[in-house]
């Protein structure tokens, strides 16, 4: 693929990555960068579901030289982004793309994603749900921002993305703070250890995002943990933020 009118080439984690992207659509911003800095300690088997072009799941691979991954994405026209994005920045001998819809098991057992089988399930899912939200007409927008119909929709991601983990895996998400109670109770009944750190855009302001992570099979109690705030007063990214989006630093 050739850059040109509908792609780009572009540089995330102060160049440590390079990804081709869709110019239009959704594209990886701070979200996805965030997820990949509170992946937690190594694994060895990872799954980025919804991976979209592979930005969370391949900067962990440029971290972790023992690690594998599978991108499971629906779009197969990003999917094929994601492998190519793979192969630009050395790992593809270490990437599967899989092209399957993550929430059913027929489709994820089809393209041979099996479950209770990662150490490491990250996601970024779609953070609106249909009828609360102003859908974009584009469908590829539309897929990346809208979860479905209903509150259960979003618990419906955290469903399957635990269902793909070993037990003691650590699942990890990043979502809208204002999801809190319609996500901890599909957490709750499937993972000990749940952390919750909650993303502020300034230190006065209420939080805009929440990551969650947790520990299938676990026991341990619920913790919030300390906030990151990403802007000083006068609109500067905070040293942690501004290394994180360098890929200097990690949650």
């Amino acid at each position: 693929m050739v850059e040109g009118e509908t792609t780009s080439l572009d540089a995330i984690l102060g160049g440590r990555l390079m990804l081709r992207q869709r110019r239009d659509g959704h594209r990886v911003g701070l979200d996805a960068i965030l997820l990949a800095a509170a992946a937690g300690a190594p694994a060895t088997r990872l799954i980025d579901v919804g991976a979209g072009v592979g930005a969370v799941g391949l900067a962990l691979l440029m971290r972790w030289p023992g690690a594998t991954v599978d991108l499971v994405e629906l779009d197969a026209s990003l999917a094929a982004m994601a492998m190519e994005n793979a192969a630009l920045n050395g790992v593809a001998a270490r990437t599967r793309v899989l092209v399957a819809d993550a929430l059913d098991p027929k489709s994820r057992r089809a393209a041979g994603l099996a479950d209770a089988a990662a150490d490491l399930v990250l996601v970024n899912p779609p953070y609106l749900v249909a009828e609360a939200a102003r859908v974009s007409p584009d469908p590829a927008r539309a897929r990346a921002h809208v979860a479905g119909e209903g509150a259960e929709a979003l618990a419906g991601w955290v469903v399957a993305c635990i269902a793909l983990l070993a037990p003691r895996g650590r699942f990890v998400m990043i979502h809208r703070a204002d999801a809190l109670p319609a996500l901890l109770p599909a957490l709750g009944r499937r993972l000990g250890d749940i952390a919750l750190r909650p993303i502020h855009p300034r230190a006065d302001a209420p939080a805009i995002r929440l990551l969650f992570s947790g520990v299938k099979g676990s026991k341990a109690p619920l913790r919030v943990l300390p906030g990151l705030t990403l802007h000083e007063a006068d609109g500067a990214a905070t040293p942690l933020a501004a290394a994180i989006q360098r890929g200097e630093a990690f949650l």
